[in-house]
């Protein structure tokens, strides 16, 4: 019996660990932190022996093969030791997809991938299609193939799933945009974050879709330095393609082979020129699968915002709300930012990425009233943005609690407060979820 290590105890660890469970191999599971209690039940439910608070090597370096959670980096101690042993290293995803043999629909990129994602799901759905959602996003890929049967999955891959895939195959493959992110992960060089998000495109065939931004320029840069045999569907605000997605007028024009669907961008669910794009992939996707124009159309327009991403709260005496805590980048800010049609409060902070806030100043300039940053270590902020809104309209705050106090206080009716934080959250909260529920806990006590 082949021995499987998992290293992570977490969504992506334990269903990696319930499947090997599932495919009979000598499972052991092992966490250097605390292991959730709902997961520990879950461990505990499958009878999968486990570690937390602590490597053992005994346990670990006799593993035939490790099934890696995308949070450990590469260099961890205990990664370094098992490369030196000679184990295999590999993630949930290519685990899972040794066991799946359901049509896969992979989204990557450093923005909006959640919620083209969810767009897709939802579609799918609506096309009455047996489809699941899983990766970076909902339950555990591996868990859903271990105790479900799908024809269909969606999944949102992060570059950290992606580092330790070899053998798995998407069947449709998108890559929303590439801007700079986590490049401490990746020796902060940038052609390395790249490659992580084209290996979504690896081991695909010619009757495979890969469907990419064409108005991205890392995107395209790249392009034609990486071998990919699918067909190339592009979305474009720019100019139009013969097959893929663009803007035309006021439509959103989609074409797949022979196949078109149009639609009126003002009957988008969702605003902003960021979400356009993400509507586009999601058509494509839906077009690629052949699904009925007016199911396509009726999705669009009916889908309600992802958690954490432009999630609009409360209006409180005519201030609106506005939860972007997902919104971990620069770009993603950005985005956020220009889609505003009213004066912002704008909260921003956490732990810096390396940030170049430079990109910002214009639309700062132009939409905001008020900053309020809420994180441990603010100074950066101040120093791209005193200038522009003036030292007396920055505020520092170090909880959810204050911040959201602040925030009302400076805010006058017909304001937009914004919480777009251009950083992670690990400073003061968990997880960029942790705080965007935190922030909204605040705003409904208010």
């Amino acid at each position: 019996m082949s021995r499987i290590v998992v290293l992570g105890g977490g969504e992506s660890g334990v269903g990696s660990a319930v499947l090997a469970k599932v495919k009979g191999f000598d499972v052991f599971l092992s966490d250097m932190g605390k292991i959730a209690d709902k997961y520990v039940e879950m461990l505990k439910e499958w009878d999968i022996p486990f570690e937390m608070g602590g490597h053992t090597e005994d346990l670990i370096l006799n593993a035939d093969e490790i099934v890696k959670s995308p949070g450990i980096p590469c260099d961890a101690p205990m990664v370094v030791k098992c490369e030196q042993n000679g184990i295999h290293i590999i993630s949930e995803i290519e685990f899972a997809g040794r066991y799946d043999t359901a049509k896969k629909v992979c989204i990557t990129g450093s923005n909006g991938k959640t919620t083209t994602t969810s767009l897709i799901y939802y579609l799918f759905q609506n096309a009455g299609l047996n489809v699941g959602l899983g990766g970076n996003i909902g339950k555990s890929y591996a868990f859903q193939v271990a105790t479900e049967q799908h024809d269909y999955y969606v999944l949102e891959l992060s570059s950290f799933q992606l580092d330790n895939v070899y053998d798995f195959k998407a069947d449709i493959a998108i890559i929303t945009n590439i801007t700079p992110d986590h490049l401490d992960r990746y020796d902060h060089k940038m052609e390395n974050y790249v490659k992580a998000k084209f290996r979504i495109t690896r081991n695909m065939k010619e009757d495979d879709c890969f469907i990419f931004c064409s108005d991205d320029e890392i995107t395209i840069r790249n392009l034609d330095d990486i071998l990919i045999k699918a067909k190339k569907l592009p979305f474009t605000q720019k100019n139009e393609v013969a097959q893929g997605a663009y803007v035309k007028d006021d439509r959103m024009i989609v074409k797949v082979g022979g196949n078109e669907c149009d639609m009126y961008l003002q009957e988008l669910a969702l605003g902003g020129k960021h979400n356009v794009y993400n509507s586009m992939a999601a058509a494509i996707a839906g077009k690629v699968m052949d699904i009925d124009n007016e199911v396509i159309r009726n999705s669009l327009s009916t889908f309600q915002a992802v958690e954490h991403r432009l999630e609009k709260v409360l209006s409180i005496k005519d201030v609106l709300y506005i939860n972007d805590s997902k919104a971990t980048n620069v770009d993603a800010a950005w985005y956020a930012l220009e889609c505003q049609t009213r004066p912002v409060v704008w909260i921003v902070g956490g732990k810096d990425k390396g940030n170049d806030y430079s990109v910002l100043k214009d639309l700062v300039k132009e939409k905001v009233r008020k900053i309020v940053c809420m994180g441990l270590h603010n100074e950066k902020i101040h120093e791209a943005f005193e200038d522009i809104v003036g030292k007396e309209n920055i505020f520092d705050t170090q909880s959810a609690v204050d911040c959201v106090k602040k925030c009302s206080e400076v805010a006058v009716a017909g304001d937009v407060v914004l919480l777009s934080p251009c950083c992670a959250s690990f400073d003061l909260f968990k997880s960029y979820e942790d705080r965007g529920r935190q922030f909204k806990d605040a705003v409904r006590k208010l």
